[in-house]
């Protein structure tokens, strides 16, 4: 296993490497790192947890710092040198704290123009000189068709949790993006699942990407416990009472499937006295958001969530998932799990199983 001493990253990369006590790359980065170093597009299907953010972040700040020390700095307002893509403004949010840990270095600038935001605040956070955009396709849309940004010199494009990114005009709007960049464009795709969207961009704009598998892609981590409980007579709820009875030390992530389902899992929570967040859509967002904080922080133990909080949310300290409603597609249940057991840690996920849940916990018995 190589070290991340290995690959000749930036002094200042490495130190803050050092400061943060990480040596050994995970599999993915250590199987993308070279690659990228070297200025060569790539995909990598990973297991949730896995590391891809740092997968692309070293080399993409890597590569632009380089640029700088030898006199090509960005010289234009709004016309940043790489971008990368996410679908939601608050996978956007944590990929920005994990830039900003490795930029207080190594001296380079990251703004975000992403979905949620209002439009002011997208066009004042991309005025000036910058080297890294975070954005949201549809935005990044929007600011372009208003020439509000330029990405004539984008030398690095990424397209992370791409999985995720469901609405409807993606492909359109991923296309729309990659023609606003140069020929020579250096490509990154990330995912945790090949779903039909990833499947699409890798047969069309990454045909000629290198494509990497980690050995745990598809799979659920080794270090994540599995408890399927039998459902009888449809009383979840007693079974959920039970398994509540039993603390955990990190916070706990109950999923359901429908918002209906998640309000009715929310009255009774709170008729028998549990404290707990609602994290689903049709939620204002300052509200939605001030109720992860809340959860990331350990201030509120409990969330309640639809399918929404398990597209690409990290938080350090989730200990339980539990299934309150199964998901009909197995790639649901892996980035519903993929919430906990993250980076090496231990997790549960615990499962309550009807008589109609046969067919998805097939799937699931095949992914350890």
């Amino acid at each position: 296993m190589s070290t991340f001493a290995d690959y000749g990253l930036l002094a200042s990369l490495q130190r803050t490497l050092k400061e943060k006590n990480l040596k050994k790359p995970t599999e993915i980065q250590d199987r993308i790192l070279p690659l990228m170093l070297a200025g060569k597009s790539v995909v990598g299907i990973s297991e949730t947890g896995s590391g891809k953010t740092l997968a692309y972040a070293l080399p993409v700040l890597h590569t632009l710092k380089t640029l700088e020390t030898q006199g090509d700095s960005v010289s234009q307002e709004a016309s940043p040198r790489a971008v990368i893509m996410v679908p939601t403004r608050e996978l956007g949010e944590q990929i920005a704290k994990v830039f900003k840990v490795f930029t207080h270095d190594t001296r380079l600038r990251v703004r975000s123009a992403l979905g949620g935001v209002p439009l002011a605040q997208a066009r004042k956070n991309i005025s000036g000189e910058f080297e890294v955009l975070l954005a949201t396709p549809g935005r990044l849309v929007q600011l372009l068709k208003q020439k509000l940004i330029h990405l004539d010199h984008v030398q690095i494009l990424i397209y992370d949790e791409a999985d995720q990114m469901m609405d409807d005009t993606f492909q359109t709007d991923s296309h729309t993006i990659a023609e606003a960049c140069p020929d020579e464009l250096q490509l990154g795709l990330f995912s945790a699942t090949v779903s039909e969207t990833v499947q699409g961009l890798m047969d069309n704009l990454f045909s000629k990407a290198n494509v990497i598998y980690s050995s745990g892609s598809g799979k659920t981590v080794k270090t994540l416990k599995t408890r399927n409980l039998t459902v009888k007579d449809g009383d979840r709820w007693s079974v959920l009472e039970r398994v509540l009875d039993q603390p955990m030390e990190g916070g706990t992530i109950i999923f359901t499937n429908t918002r209906e389902q998640c309000d009715r899992l929310a009255k009774q929570l709170t008729d028998a006295g549990f404290v707990y967040g609602l994290y689903r859509g049709d939620m204002d967002k300052l509200e939605r958001r001030k109720t992860f904080e809340k959860f990331r922080t350990g201030e509120l133990d409990l969330l309640i969530s639809t399918d929404l909080a398990s597209r690409g949310l990290d938080v350090e300290a989730v200990d339980r998932v539990i299934n309150y409603h199964l998901p009909s597609e197995v790639e649901n249940y892996i980035h519903r799990v993929g919430r906990t057991a993250r980076a090496g840690r231990e997790g549960l996920v615990v499962n309550l199983v009807t008589e109609r849940d046969e067919k998805i916990m097939a799937k699931v018995e095949k992914l350890k």
